[in-house]
């Protein structure tokens, strides 16, 4: 067992860094530094795929599409279509205000009728930055990372700082990326710090990939813990040993 915020690191050859990670069922902010998470700056997100994948059929519920086709869309077809057609924007506000800026996508589902998707192409991806618009009142992905990095000793700040990087295949949205890096760089402007944020293309599997980077490390066959310790001890003896 470990950390999958240590393990997305892993996978881009890192051990110290800040990890933003977006899943099917939640997003985590994790600050790491030399492999040891450090639990108080840990965030939670309670917005991911699954509730996106939501969010996106219900605003395509008011969009002027067939209803009898929108309310027969099976949850894989929203999911494809959210995989396919939407993109996150670099200016919300601005992109939804000016019909310019929409650039409609169509979508043919099993049955053989089309979809059109207008700006519930960018609109779907937003509460990640803006959980309200999902009701939620926690602050969004680049609050929360800024938080994190707030809560790391400042020894270890640069390094955590330079090494941010992306996780998860809710990462995966085109424009994700450059738009956390933009909330975070006009977070960090007043301090000087230029942020750059790592986006691996196999970024979707980064924790996975990182755990089989870490198993397979010869200082990793010391640190199995048997199951009368677990027993022992309880479960917060396991982040103690990994």
């Amino acid at each position: 067992m470990a950390n999958t915020g240590f393990l997305s690191l892993c996978a881009y050859g890192r051990v110290t860094g800040l990890a933003v990670e977006v899943g099917a069922g939640v997003s985590h902010v994790t600050s790491i530094c030399l492999g040891q998470t450090w639990r108080e700056a840990t965030y939670r997100l309670g917005v991911a795929g699954g509730s996106l994948s939501s969010y996106l059929h219900s605003l395509l519920l008011e969009s002027p599409n067939d209803p009898s086709v929108l309310k027969a869309l099976k949850k894989t077809t929203v999911i494809q279509l959210k995989k396919q057609c939407c993109y996150v924007s670099m200016d919300y506000e601005g992109d939804l205000h000016d019909q310019g800026y929409h650039h409609p996508a169509r979508f043919q589902v099993p049955d053989g009728h089309w979809v059109t998707l207008d700006k519930e192409r960018f609109c779907c991806p937003e509460p990640l930055f803006q959980p309200k618009l999902l009701h939620q009142s926690s602050p969004g992905l680049h609050h929360l990372a800024l938080q994190s990095l707030q809560k790391v000793p400042d020894h270890a700040r640069r390094d955590t700082v330079g090494n941010i990087v992306l996780s998860g295949g809710s990462s995966m949205f085109p424009g994700f990326p450059e738009r956390v890096c933009l909330e975070l760089n006009a977070l960090f402007h007043s301090t000087g710090c230029q942020i750059q944020v790592l986006a691996s293309p196999e970024r979707g599997t980064a924790a996975w990939v990182g755990g089989s980077m870490a198993a397979s490390l010869t200082s990793f066959q010391h640190a199995w813990m048997a199951k009368g310790e677990y027993e022992e001890h309880g479960a917060k003896y396991v982040h103690k040993i990994f």
